[in-house]
């Protein structure tokens, strides 16, 4: 079984100390075996989560999913050339269409495993409220799954919210807190010794299923077919 090698996490923790270009590319061979060690992590959940979701694309491979690492500093007040992290993208929808994917993060203390839709579009935020608002019960039905709760407690993430009321909604709505979502995610964290484990791969799998529902939710909420 694959697991996050500690040499990944040192790497990590090096680079997050030396964000430049020069100790970089002095490390290059370190990041190298990183990425890799990462690369071949993703492949093993990807091999195991694409029978339990169809809709992952047979083609995917851990090094097609593992994002890069350089960041895009041309609209950021943050001009480090490097993210601290490795991402690894598990999209279900067709490529250039935003829609509810699934994302897992590795970071020295900071790993977890995400799903959901991030700041959907004003029309898909629009059909989502409508079917939060129609069918609220099949949505708190999947946030209220035993299994899903053991990954994800605090239910759907709550940074992203509205103050007020959303246009069209009155405030003694009782799903008002849920509609008032500009963001439909959950994310579950891991820590390093738990992604250094036998099963770590197993257990992401286990928790990218639990939000199979969810994603699904709002597929279909957003589906104008």
């Amino acid at each position: 079984m694959t697991t996050i090698s500690p040499q990944t996490f040192h790497f990590l923790n090096q680079l997050k100390q030396n964000n430049n270009r020069d100790w970089f590319q002095d490390n290059k061979s370190a990041y190298l075996a990183a990425k890799e060690n990462v690369e071949a992590f993703a492949d093993e959940i990807i091999d195991s989560f694409k029978i339990l979701n169809p809709y992952v694309s047979p083609d995917l491979t851990g090094k097609k999913s593992v994002k890069r690492i350089y960041r895009d500093v041309r609209f950021s007040k943050n001009k480090d050339p490097y993210k601290s992290n490795f991402g690894i993208s598990i999209p279900t929808s067709a490529k250039g269409i935003h829609g509810p994917g699934f994302f897992i993060q590795i970071e020295p203390d900071c790993s977890f495993v995400a799903g959901g839709m991030w700041m959907p579009e004003s029309e898909h935020l629009k059909l989502i409220r409508q079917e939060i608002d129609y069918s609220a019960d099949k949505l708190n039905e999947i946030l209220g799954k035993s299994s899903f709760k053991s990954f994800f407690a605090n239910g759907l993430q709550q940074t992203d919210k509205l103050k007020t009321t959303p246009k069209g909604y009155d405030a003694s709505n009782p799903n008002i807190e849920l509609l008032k979502l500009k963001s439909f995610t959950v994310a579950s964290f891991f820590s390093d010794k738990a992604l250094q484990t036998k099963d770590a791969s197993d257990e992401i799998v286990r928790c990218l299923k639990e939000i199979i529902p969810l994603n699904k939710f709002l597929q279909e909420a957003i589906a104008t077919e």
